[in-house]
């Protein structure tokens, strides 16, 4: 795309690949440089080129946070170190006494940020089924400002109603964010949904590739850019040039990539229905699944993450982890390998045991990240772990 174009023009396929970049005007290269700097040189006081320093602006990032912006059909893009600095940066747009909605079954570290962060703070956190839309109803007080939802949630695959949750909470002064990181932009847009801010750990799908961190916030929302940006000056949680190459190498395959990883875990997700070793299966794009229409409806693809329940417990949930040859027992998700985890050990353990027992991550509770590999491969590893 030449300069002049307008991304949001172009197809997701194309905008992974080409959004937010140009040749670069030096030399033609067709990869965004990494200009790795710290400041830049000014013709005089305030004579600049849009560039004064790099905490404040570079041009590497700039690139990320217009390509992740146009994928999501954001206006404005922010870019930051992880996931868990993006979440911070948004907490810091807020008050003390202000309250918010916010999903109940969320990643651990969302979890531990609102509730052993930013709760000394001031800030007023109630934890809902998002799935019950008069649960939310009735958790929203005057004082709420922002409703967080995480759809699909974190680790039970919980699916909240983006377009009538949106709307609840405009209806009272309020903004709606949603954590998009299981689906990626390429799957789930939540602002085309009625949602006012999605947010990323560009960790996961949208690098791709396990080997870079970072965070993104999108939004149409002028007055709430104008705040995030100000924070992610003023706090300083930027990513550097290379972790945004990196991350825009991902997104370069997104597409492709999602396509895959929705098929796989598709293709697993009914083969392990039949399985005898397994107790429960819970996937988007399983018909069993309590909201499955809903998914359907906001949902491009059901995606690659999957979670069951294996017969036995603790000791046979351990023992099949540790069987594994292909799958590897790591925390994270979204990269083009496949990883399996135990939430109630590893990501929730930050949980309390109760809330945990609560929502059904038990000790039998598997979480799947399946990748992109070939997937009758998958179902071998998978069958032989089980039946050792």
């Amino acid at each position: 795309m030449k300069a002049g174009t307008k991304d949001s023009s172009f197809h997701a396929d194309t905008l992974a690949i080409h959004a937010g970049q140009r040749p670069d005007p030096t030399t033609g290269a067709i990869m965004t440089p990494v200009y790795q700097t710290s400041t830049y040189v000014q013709d005089g006081p305030g004579e600049h080129k849009g560039y004064e320093y790099a905490r404040t602006h570079n041009p590497t990032r700039e690139a990320l946070e217009k390509n992740i912006a146009a994928l999501e059909g954001a206006k404005y893009g922010v870019a930051f170190a992880s996931g868990c600095a993006a979440m911070a940066n948004v907490m810091h747009c807020f008050e003390a006494g202000d309250h918010f909605v916010v999903s109940d079954d969320v990643y651990g570290g969302t979890y531990r940020i609102f509730t052993k962060n930013f709760a000394k703070l001031g800030l007023n956190f109630t934890f809902v089924d998002t799935t019950k839309l008069d649960a939310v109803e009735r958790a929203m007080t005057p004082k709420t400002k922002l409703v967080w939802l995480e759809t699909p949630t974190n680790p039970m695959l919980k699916i909240a109603d983006i377009r009538r949750i949106s709307e609840m909470a405009r209806k009272k002064g309020a903004l709606s964010l949603v954590d998009n990181t299981f689906m990626s932009p390429y799957l789930q847009r939540p602002l085309d949904l009625g949602a006012d801010i999605t947010l990323h750990s560009t960790t996961k799908y949208l690098g791709g590739h396990s080997d870079v961190v970072g965070g993104f916030v999108g939004t149409s929302d002028e007055a709430f850019f104008q705040k995030i940006k100000f924070n992610q000056n003023s706090i300083g949680a930027v990513p550097g040039p290379w972790d945004c190459f990196l991350t825009m190498r991902g997104t370069k395959t997104l597409a492709v990539r999602m396509q895959r990883h929705s098929e796989n875990a598709q293709t697993i997700a009914e083969w392990l229905t039949k399985h005898p070793q397994i107790e429960k299966i819970t996937y988007p794009g399983l018909p069993t699944h309590p909201q499955f229409d809903l998914a359907k409806s906001q949902m491009k693809g059901s995606g690659g993450m999957l979670t069951f329940v294996v017969k036995g417990g603790l000791p046979k949930a351990s023992s099949f982890l540790k069987r594994l040859e292909i799958f590897a027992c790591a925390e994270s998700l979204g990269g083009v390998e496949s990883l399996i985890e135990h939430p109630a050990i590893m990501t929730h353990a930050g949980i309390p045991a109760d809330m945990r027992k609560q929502l059904g991550i038990d000790d039998g509770f598997i979480r799947v990240s399946v990748g992109i590999e070939y997937v009758e491969d998958l179902k071998k590893d998978l069958d032989q772990a089980l039946k050792a």
